[in-house]
């Protein structure tokens, strides 16, 4: 047995796999249904409405369904999209064994301690046919899997075979749903005649617990209190006992035919599983455990996998090995296959069958070929299985081309484990003595000695005479000849080890870690893995490609790791070349895969250093996207990234993160918005280029910015034109900083004059010698304010330097700007002295501030003084209403920083010293979870990864709608905190997990824009807005609030599901107003049309109010449209609401009017009484049982032929697109 998961938990009764997902339901004593995912190992969700315990699950084979049956008397079925009871079957009168679903047809079969069997459709919630005829408990009952039978088992120790063809007949022909709707009472005392007894098995001595069919032949097996495990054959005819196999020591509680093999596994209260060869009739294999009792037996609909439940929990696991034993040399793969040694040449893609090999041992005991080694120089081969303990068998391969069915005599010995170490040596591992024998091709002990580690339980080859020797907790590489221990290494469990072509590097694969060091096991890198590791290889660049469960992954040396490809099958890689893998699938097939190695040969040219190789990728490959630019920034080269994006944002971004300034403000102006120079005014500033600086404040109109900008740099003649400026756009407290910046009194004492502030303006005027202005001011006061005799002028100080631009650290530009910086002086070089971007802004100097920015109306130099300037305001374009106020267009840039960047541009130019910021940004500390909440992941700046998350949970296919809400919930989750003079301001990360109280706090998680209550509110004002038959604009509201319900995340389970009806109420409201639109549209083009969609509004789920309003809408257009009869029910419907008195009196007249002519004058596609779904696209009726295409979001329904398109319920997911469901919080992934 090879166990693959196992759970402790309540004892388990009843197991069900799902036919697609790597999912297993497990219905507990307790009452309680877990659904686990034994792929990754995880509880997915818990399902615990049954009152008592839980005995019979089992999944639907297509929809997103499960029934379970519990000691409550009930049956449930479960939406596991939803995470909720659909609704519940009540009939039986006792406890309820086993349900199953049909495999076709719409049918759940229950077995029961009340001594029935119901059959019941699960789309009509009814119960068709009661099978009455046990006379005890009914243990268990189930379909055949093509054929019109159920088999039934029972403690009045029979085993029945119902024929059930007349229900199917009867259900399923034309009509047949008219019968149904007759009462049924004598059928649930009787039984009725649809189902019928086609034999009674009798033979056991005991209770019967389990009966179930073979999957293809006209078998039965069953197993009973008399611990004996029966097989029957059947044919049209009769039934019949063929043999009894026995061994059990304690009642059997469960039996069942293997999938895929001749072979039988019951298991039983004894604490055994046994497994049974169909054809021998024998016992193969028995599994023990030491306190706990088998109960029950699944086995996966698809692949090789089964499950068992047990007092103290389950096991999900495999009889045997699925990997095929294989080696490969140079340009040929050898494997065995069936009972032959195959060879595969990969350049000519022939694969012949070699020798013919023992045959293995009996099926289900896990004895095939486990591993296999060839040896080139001898054409030798050595294969090692679980037969005998462990044995291994060495074959002299023919030399002469010999066919398939030659079988050539095998030396065969005892030993775990046997490898080639030399040309005509090799050693084997026996634990029995705990020795290493070196032996030779003919089977002879040369040499033994023992291996370094007590606890050793395998070896591998690691060169001509050493070996690699596994222990518990470690790889020993030991030398044969020296009996020395070269080396050590601690690792995981190693299941297999890979080297590459010169024997340089080795990757030692563990379950779920894969560990690359070189030849002495060091410079050891670890690569750590959810789901299990299956295989690997070394392709020709010393990059090792291996496959887990589901993907094919690549591993640079330096342990950097990504996913190339994913994969619907497990495959077991044997070379790598170029862009082609190499593999053998669990059927023994060779399979060639082509995949992209463009993403890990880019990554490990940037890890070699060969800088040429990485710009000839860039400008010759499609490699994009965020992981990649991602990786270059996380790796310190955020210059490439620069080199290498086209969006002018993200190139801004990484520009700014390394501190190119010119490629900066190209990117800003091409952008040429209020944040991007803001940013870019803050890098300037940063670096000290203050001109770059002044044109960012300028773009921005940041006044203050620009007079305190001027202070610090001593721009005084600048100041004091800010002053004017100020005075013109009225700005008193503007005019007075920069009177005190320039140390003017006289304008300090002007302001305060004409403000009002008389007694600061007298107290200004006095302090400061103005003795006129004093007195004059003092006529108007009649209390005069002290005087400090000691005050003294408040001047700025002087600043220290008055260059153009602070001085810079100059440092030799990196290979990558260098290379980059030559391609943009010989772009220059071939246009036709055309200007750069940088230098189309102008020469911004001292002398031109007059015509720059503000204007060209903007003259200074005003004859009227400062109160013709303000009268003159509006013409300057610097205030009033007027959006072209304070235009920017005609600004040009200083002609120093013109010539800063063409001298960037011609390479010549050295750039600043950008040191590393410290720490680890709080982004990345916000991810280092794995959180599987897309809102994490946005927050934190991560698209790519949130958008793949979209895109897996809710199949979100455009993403264009939602790209304002990212940007808004990137940008919520930081603040910035003003600097102390002199400094720039702080980019700080708000965590919502923030305690005042806590010294220290690591980024947790990061603070979210959109929250539950904020969508309850919008709910509210899309109420009012239908009331008010404002159906347009609500429909915005109810779009909007699906587009951000995905960027969302919440604490608890309880506003999960809130969160979820509310998608629900979105689903419903979005569908109704559409129709109500699209009526409106065709109200003269199409009547017939309208008149439907009148009908199906109608149908949708609606506050009372408003499904009175539409109720009312529609009864209005059919009575006009003279379809009476459709009116009635409508009418009818619209009463049964209780409307206001006014209402129902007009209802109750079309009413009346109506009954006297029930007739529809238009026949339209609309029936009342058959239960349907609205596909908003085609705008139609998807009737109950009829095939459709579900949006994976919202779960609307749509025509089959709409897959594929975008849903119109928020157009960002793809109709029918396969997706895990909606993921907004963390307690949904424990």
């Amino acid at each position: 047995m090879l166990t693959k998961f196992e759970t402790k938990s309540n004892r388990v009764k009843g197991l069900s796999f799902h036919p697609k997902r790597p999912w297993i339901l497990a219905s507990l004593h307790s009452g309680v249904i877990q659904l686990w995912d034994y792929r990754m190992g995880t509880l997915i969700d818990r399902f615990d409405e049954h009152d008592g315990p839980v005995r019979g699950v089992h999944f639907h084979k297509s929809q997103p369904l499960f029934v379970s049956g519990g000691d409550d008397y009930k049956i449930k079925i479960w939406n596991y999209k939803l995470r909720r009871c659909l609704f519940t079957l009540l009939g039986h009168l006792d406890y309820i064994r086993t349900v199953q679903f049909h495999n076709e047809y719409p049918w759940i079969v229950s077995a029961s301690d009340d001594q029935t069997i119901r059959i019941w459709n699960w789309q009509s919630r009814t119960c068709i046919s009661v099978l009455t005829g046990h006379n005890h408990y009914v243990m268990c009952a189930s379909f055949h899997p093509k054929e019109d039978l159920v088999v039934s088992a029972s403690l009045d120790q029979t085993v029945r075979v119902w024929d059930i063809g007349g229900l199917r007949k009867k259900t399923v022909a034309p009509g047949g749903e008219e019968v149904l709707r007759l009462p049924q009472m004598n059928a649930d005392l009787f039984g009725g005649g649809d189902a019928v007894v086609k034999y009674v098995l009798e033979g056991h001595d005991r209770g019967v617990n389990w009966a179930g069919f073979h999957p293809t032949l006209p078998l039965i097996v069953s197993g009973a209190d008399d611990r004996q495990v029966k097989l029957w054959r059947y044919n049209e005819s009769k039934a019949w006992e063929v043999d009894t196999l026995r061994g059990h020591t304690n009642n059997v509680s469960c039996v069942m035919f293997h999938a895929r093999q001749d072979l039988i596994i019951s298991n039983s209260e004894d604490k055994s599983i046994r497994v049974w060869d169909m054809s021998k009739r024998t016992g193969v294999q028995t599994f023990r455990r030491e306190h706990d009792r088998f109960w029950i037996l699944s086995a996966h609909p698809e692949i090789n996998l089964l499950a068992a439940g047990h007092d103290g929990g389950m096991i999900v696991f495999k009889l045997e090995r699925e990997r095929p034993a294989y080696s490969t040399h140079q340009g040929t793969l050898y494997y065995v296959k069936d009972r032959y040694l195959r060879t595969y040449d990969f350049a000519t893609q022939r694969d012949n069958p070699l020798i013919s090999i023992r045959r293995p041992g009996s099926a289900g005991a896990n004895q095939g070929p486990k591993t296999l080694s060839y040896n080139p120089a001898e054409n030798a081969l050595l294969i090692t299985s679980d037969v005998d303990g462990g044995s291994y068998e060495l074959y002299m391969i023919p030399k002469e081309s010999a066919r398939g069915d030659t079988a050539p005599e095998a030396k065969r010995g005892l030993g775990v484990a046997a490898v080639f170490i030399a040309r005509n040596r090799f050693a084997v591992l026996d634990r029995t003595t705990n020795t290493i024998q070196i032996r030779n091709l003919q089977n002879e002990i040369t040499k033994k000695c023992p291996p370094p580690c007590a606890t050793t339980d395998s070896i591998f080859y690691a060169g001509t005479g050493t070996l690699l020797c596994r222990s518990e907790d470690k790889v020993t590489l030991f030398d044969v000849q020296q009996r020395t221990t070269l080396a050590e290494l601690s690792t995981p469990f190693v299941k297999y080890v890979v080297w590459n072509n010169d024997m340089t590097q080795v990757a030692l694969l563990s379950k779920h870690a894969i560990i690359i060091a070189d030849k002495k096991l060091q410079n050891a890198q670890t690569v750590h893995e959810t789901i299990r590791v299956k295989s690997a290889a070394w392709d020709d660049n010393g990059v090792l490609v291996y496959t887990t469960l589901n993907h094919i992954k690549y591993c640079l040396p330096n342990g950097d790791n990504g996913i190339i490809r994913t994969l619907d099958v497990p495959i077991y890689i044997s070379k790598v070349a170029n862009n082609v893998v190499y593999a053998l699938d669990r059927e023994g097939k060779n399979r060639q895969i082509q995949v992209d190695v463009s993403e890990y040969m880019f990554k490990l040219a940037l890890l070699q250093r060969k800088y040429d190789a990485v710009i000839n990728m860039i400008k010759g490959s499609a490699l994009c996207g965020q992981a990649i630019i991602t990786y270059l920034q996380q790796k310190g080269f955020p210059e490439v990234a620069l080199h290498f994006v086209k969006d002018e944002r993200t190139r801004f971004n990484l520009a700014v993160q390394c501190g190119n300034i010119e490629v900066a403000l190209q990117s800003a102006q091409e952008l040429d918005d209020k944040d991007t120079w803001y940013r870019l005014g803050v890098e300037a500033l940063r670096q000290g280029n203050h001109q770059i600086v002044e044109f960012s404040y300028q773009k921005t109109k940041s006044f203050e910015r620009l007079s305190f900008l001027y202070l610090i740099t001593g721009n005084l003649e600048k100041l004091r034109k800010m002053l004017k400026i100020s005075e013109m756009r009225g700005d008193v407290m503007g005019r007075f900083h920069n009177a005190m910046y320039l140390g003017d009194v006289r304008e300090q004492v002007k302001i305060l004059e004409e403000c009002g502030q008389l007694p600061l303006a007298y107290v200004a005027a006095a302090t400061h010698g103005l003795h006129e202005d004093a007195e004059r001011i003092s006529q108007g006061l009649t209390d005069l304010p002290d005087i400090n005799g000691d005050a003294k002028l408040f001047l700025p100080p002087t600043p220290i330097l008055k260059e153009d631009n602070w001085p810079l650290l100059t440092v030799s530009k990196g290979f990558f700007e260098t290379l980059a910086a030559k391609g943009r002086a010989e772009a220059a070089a071939g246009s036709k002295g055309g200007a750069t971007t940088a230098a189309a802004a102008g020469g911004l100097d001292d002398g031109a501030l007059d015509n720059a920015g503000w204007g060209d109306e903007l003259d200074l130099d005003l004859g009227g003084g400062a109160g013709a300037a303000a009268g003159e305001e509006e013409d300057l374009g610097l205030g009033g209403d007027d959006e072209g106020g304070w235009e920017m267009e005609d600004l040009e840039l200083p002609a120093d920083v013109v010539a800063a960047a063409a001298a960037a541009s011609a390479g010549t130019g050295a750039g600043p010293f950008v040191a590393p910021a410290p720490g680890v940004p709080a982004s990345q500390r916000w991810l280092e979870k794995r959180s599987q909440v897309a809102a994490d992941h946005i927050a934190a700046g991560s698209f790519q990864s949130a958008m793949s998350l979209l895109h897996r949970q809710l199949g979100i296919a455009n993403f264009e709608p939602l790209r304002q809400y990212f940007m808004d919930s990137y940008a919520a989750s930081y603040a910035v905190v003003p600097g102390v003079p002199g400094m720039p301001s702080v980019l700080t990360h708000l965590d919502r997990s923030y305690n005042a109280d806590a010294p220290t706090q690591p980024p947790v998680a990061p603070t979210l824009l959109y929250s539950l209550p904020q969508l309850e509110e919008q709910l509210k004002a899309a109420y009012k807005l239908v009331t008010e038959g404002k159906f347009t604009d609500a429909l915005k509201v109810f779009t909007r609030m699906l587009h951000i319900i995905p960027l969302m995340s919440v604490a608890s389970r309880k506003e999960v599901d809130e969160v979820k009806e509310l998608v629900t109420i979105c689903k419903e409201y979005h569908i109704a107003l559409r129709c109500e639109l699209r009526r409106k549209e065709l109200k003269e083009e199409d009547a017939t049309h309208a008149m439907e969609l009148a009908a199906y509004f109608t149908h949708c789920n609606l506050q009372p109010v408003h499904l009175a309003l539409s109720l009312r809408s529609a009864m209005t257009v059919f009575f006009k449209s003279k379809n009476l009869a459709t009116c009635a029910t409508f009418c009818r419907r619209l009463l049964d609401l209780s409307p206001g008195q006014k209402i129902a009196d007009q209802a109750r007249q079309v009413l009346a009017a109506c009954e006297k002519a029930p007739t529809d004058a238009v026949k339209i596609n609309y029936d009342p009484r058959n239960p349907f779904d609205i596909c908003s696209i085609t705008f139609s009726p998807v009737y109950k049982g009829s095939k459709y295409a579900e949006d994976p979001y919202t779960g609307a329904r749509f025509q089959p032929s709409c897959e594929g398109q975008l849903s119109p319920l928020g157009d960002i997911v793809q109709v029918g697109a396969d997706a895990s469901g909606l993921l907004i919080s963390a307690t949904q992934v424990r």
